[in-house]
């Protein structure tokens, strides 16, 4: 297992990710930067999880894992259409869908089970594997950016200030840093917890970030998620 105070700082960066999304929200001109961050991301994190946290999940947890990945995957599909009325990566132009009372704050609190089990996965990864925890990672820290952006943008959206915006952002980045914490104080749990955020993964990339991308038009993005895909492979085999 690798050390308690890398995998803890990689857990406050992951989280620190979420807060400078919210931050960004405060700048005009960087919705096209998102678009290509996402796409590229998508890719990666795709990658990770189908090629190296679903087989080490099985391999830890052996009978269990299918379902434990369907968990996962199933949990976040009932979450985003429970207590999410409406949901994707990027700006908020819908203002009227988040005025109802609690909207607004209901979607921060579902991407914050998100991004809690990001903080599950990227401390999961590195309990089996070093080179795991840090694909994992790099994988989590590329949609962070477009996780603080939307939630801002939501609070935005639905008539609250930019301190609330930015204060949402940082929930989300605490959400993460607990995630890691669960894990190294129970590090037994990371046999169920690799495989459950390897769901929460899979679904994220596939049906939250990967329609962005395909809602875009041009072939730039297409060839950044590729990209992603591309460097990711690469990467595994790397020494």
């Amino acid at each position: 297992m690798a050390s308690l105070s890398l995998v803890l700082t990689l857990g406050l960066v992951a989280a620190l990710a979420n807060l400078a999304g919210g931050l960004l929200l405060l700048r005009r001109g960087v919705q096209r930067y998102l678009h290509a961050f996402i796409a590229f991301g998508a890719g990666f994190l795709i990658a990770v999880a189908i090629a190296d946290m679903l087989p080490e999940s099985f391999q830890q947890a052996g009978a269990a894992a299918p379902l434990l990945i369907l968990a996962g995957f199933c949990g976040v599909h009932i979450l985003e259409h429970t207590l999410i009325p409406h949901f994707h990566f990027g700006e908020e132009t819908h203002a009227h869908e988040f005025l109802h009372a609690g909207a607004a704050y209901s979607l921060t609190f579902g991407l914050a089970a998100h991004t809690f089990f990001d903080g599950i996965a990227i401390a999961s990864g590195f309990a089996f594997s070093g080179n795991l925890g840090w694909l994992i990672f790099a994988g989590v820290l590329l949609h962070k950016l477009p996780e603080g952006f939307t939630v801002g943008s939501v609070m935005l959206a639905s008539g609250r200030g930019r301190s609330l915006a930015v204060g949402a952002a940082a929930l989300l980045g605490v959400s993460t840093l607990a995630g890691v914490v669960v894990i190294r104080v129970l590090p037994a749990l990371a046999h169920y917890g690799l495989p459950i955020s390897a769901g929460v993964a899979l679904y994220v990339a596939a049906t939250d970030l990967l329609p962005e991308v395909n809602r875009e038009h041009g072939l730039q993005y297409r060839l950044l998620f590729l990209l992603g895909v591309a460097v990711m492979l690469l990467c595994t085999r790397l020494p």
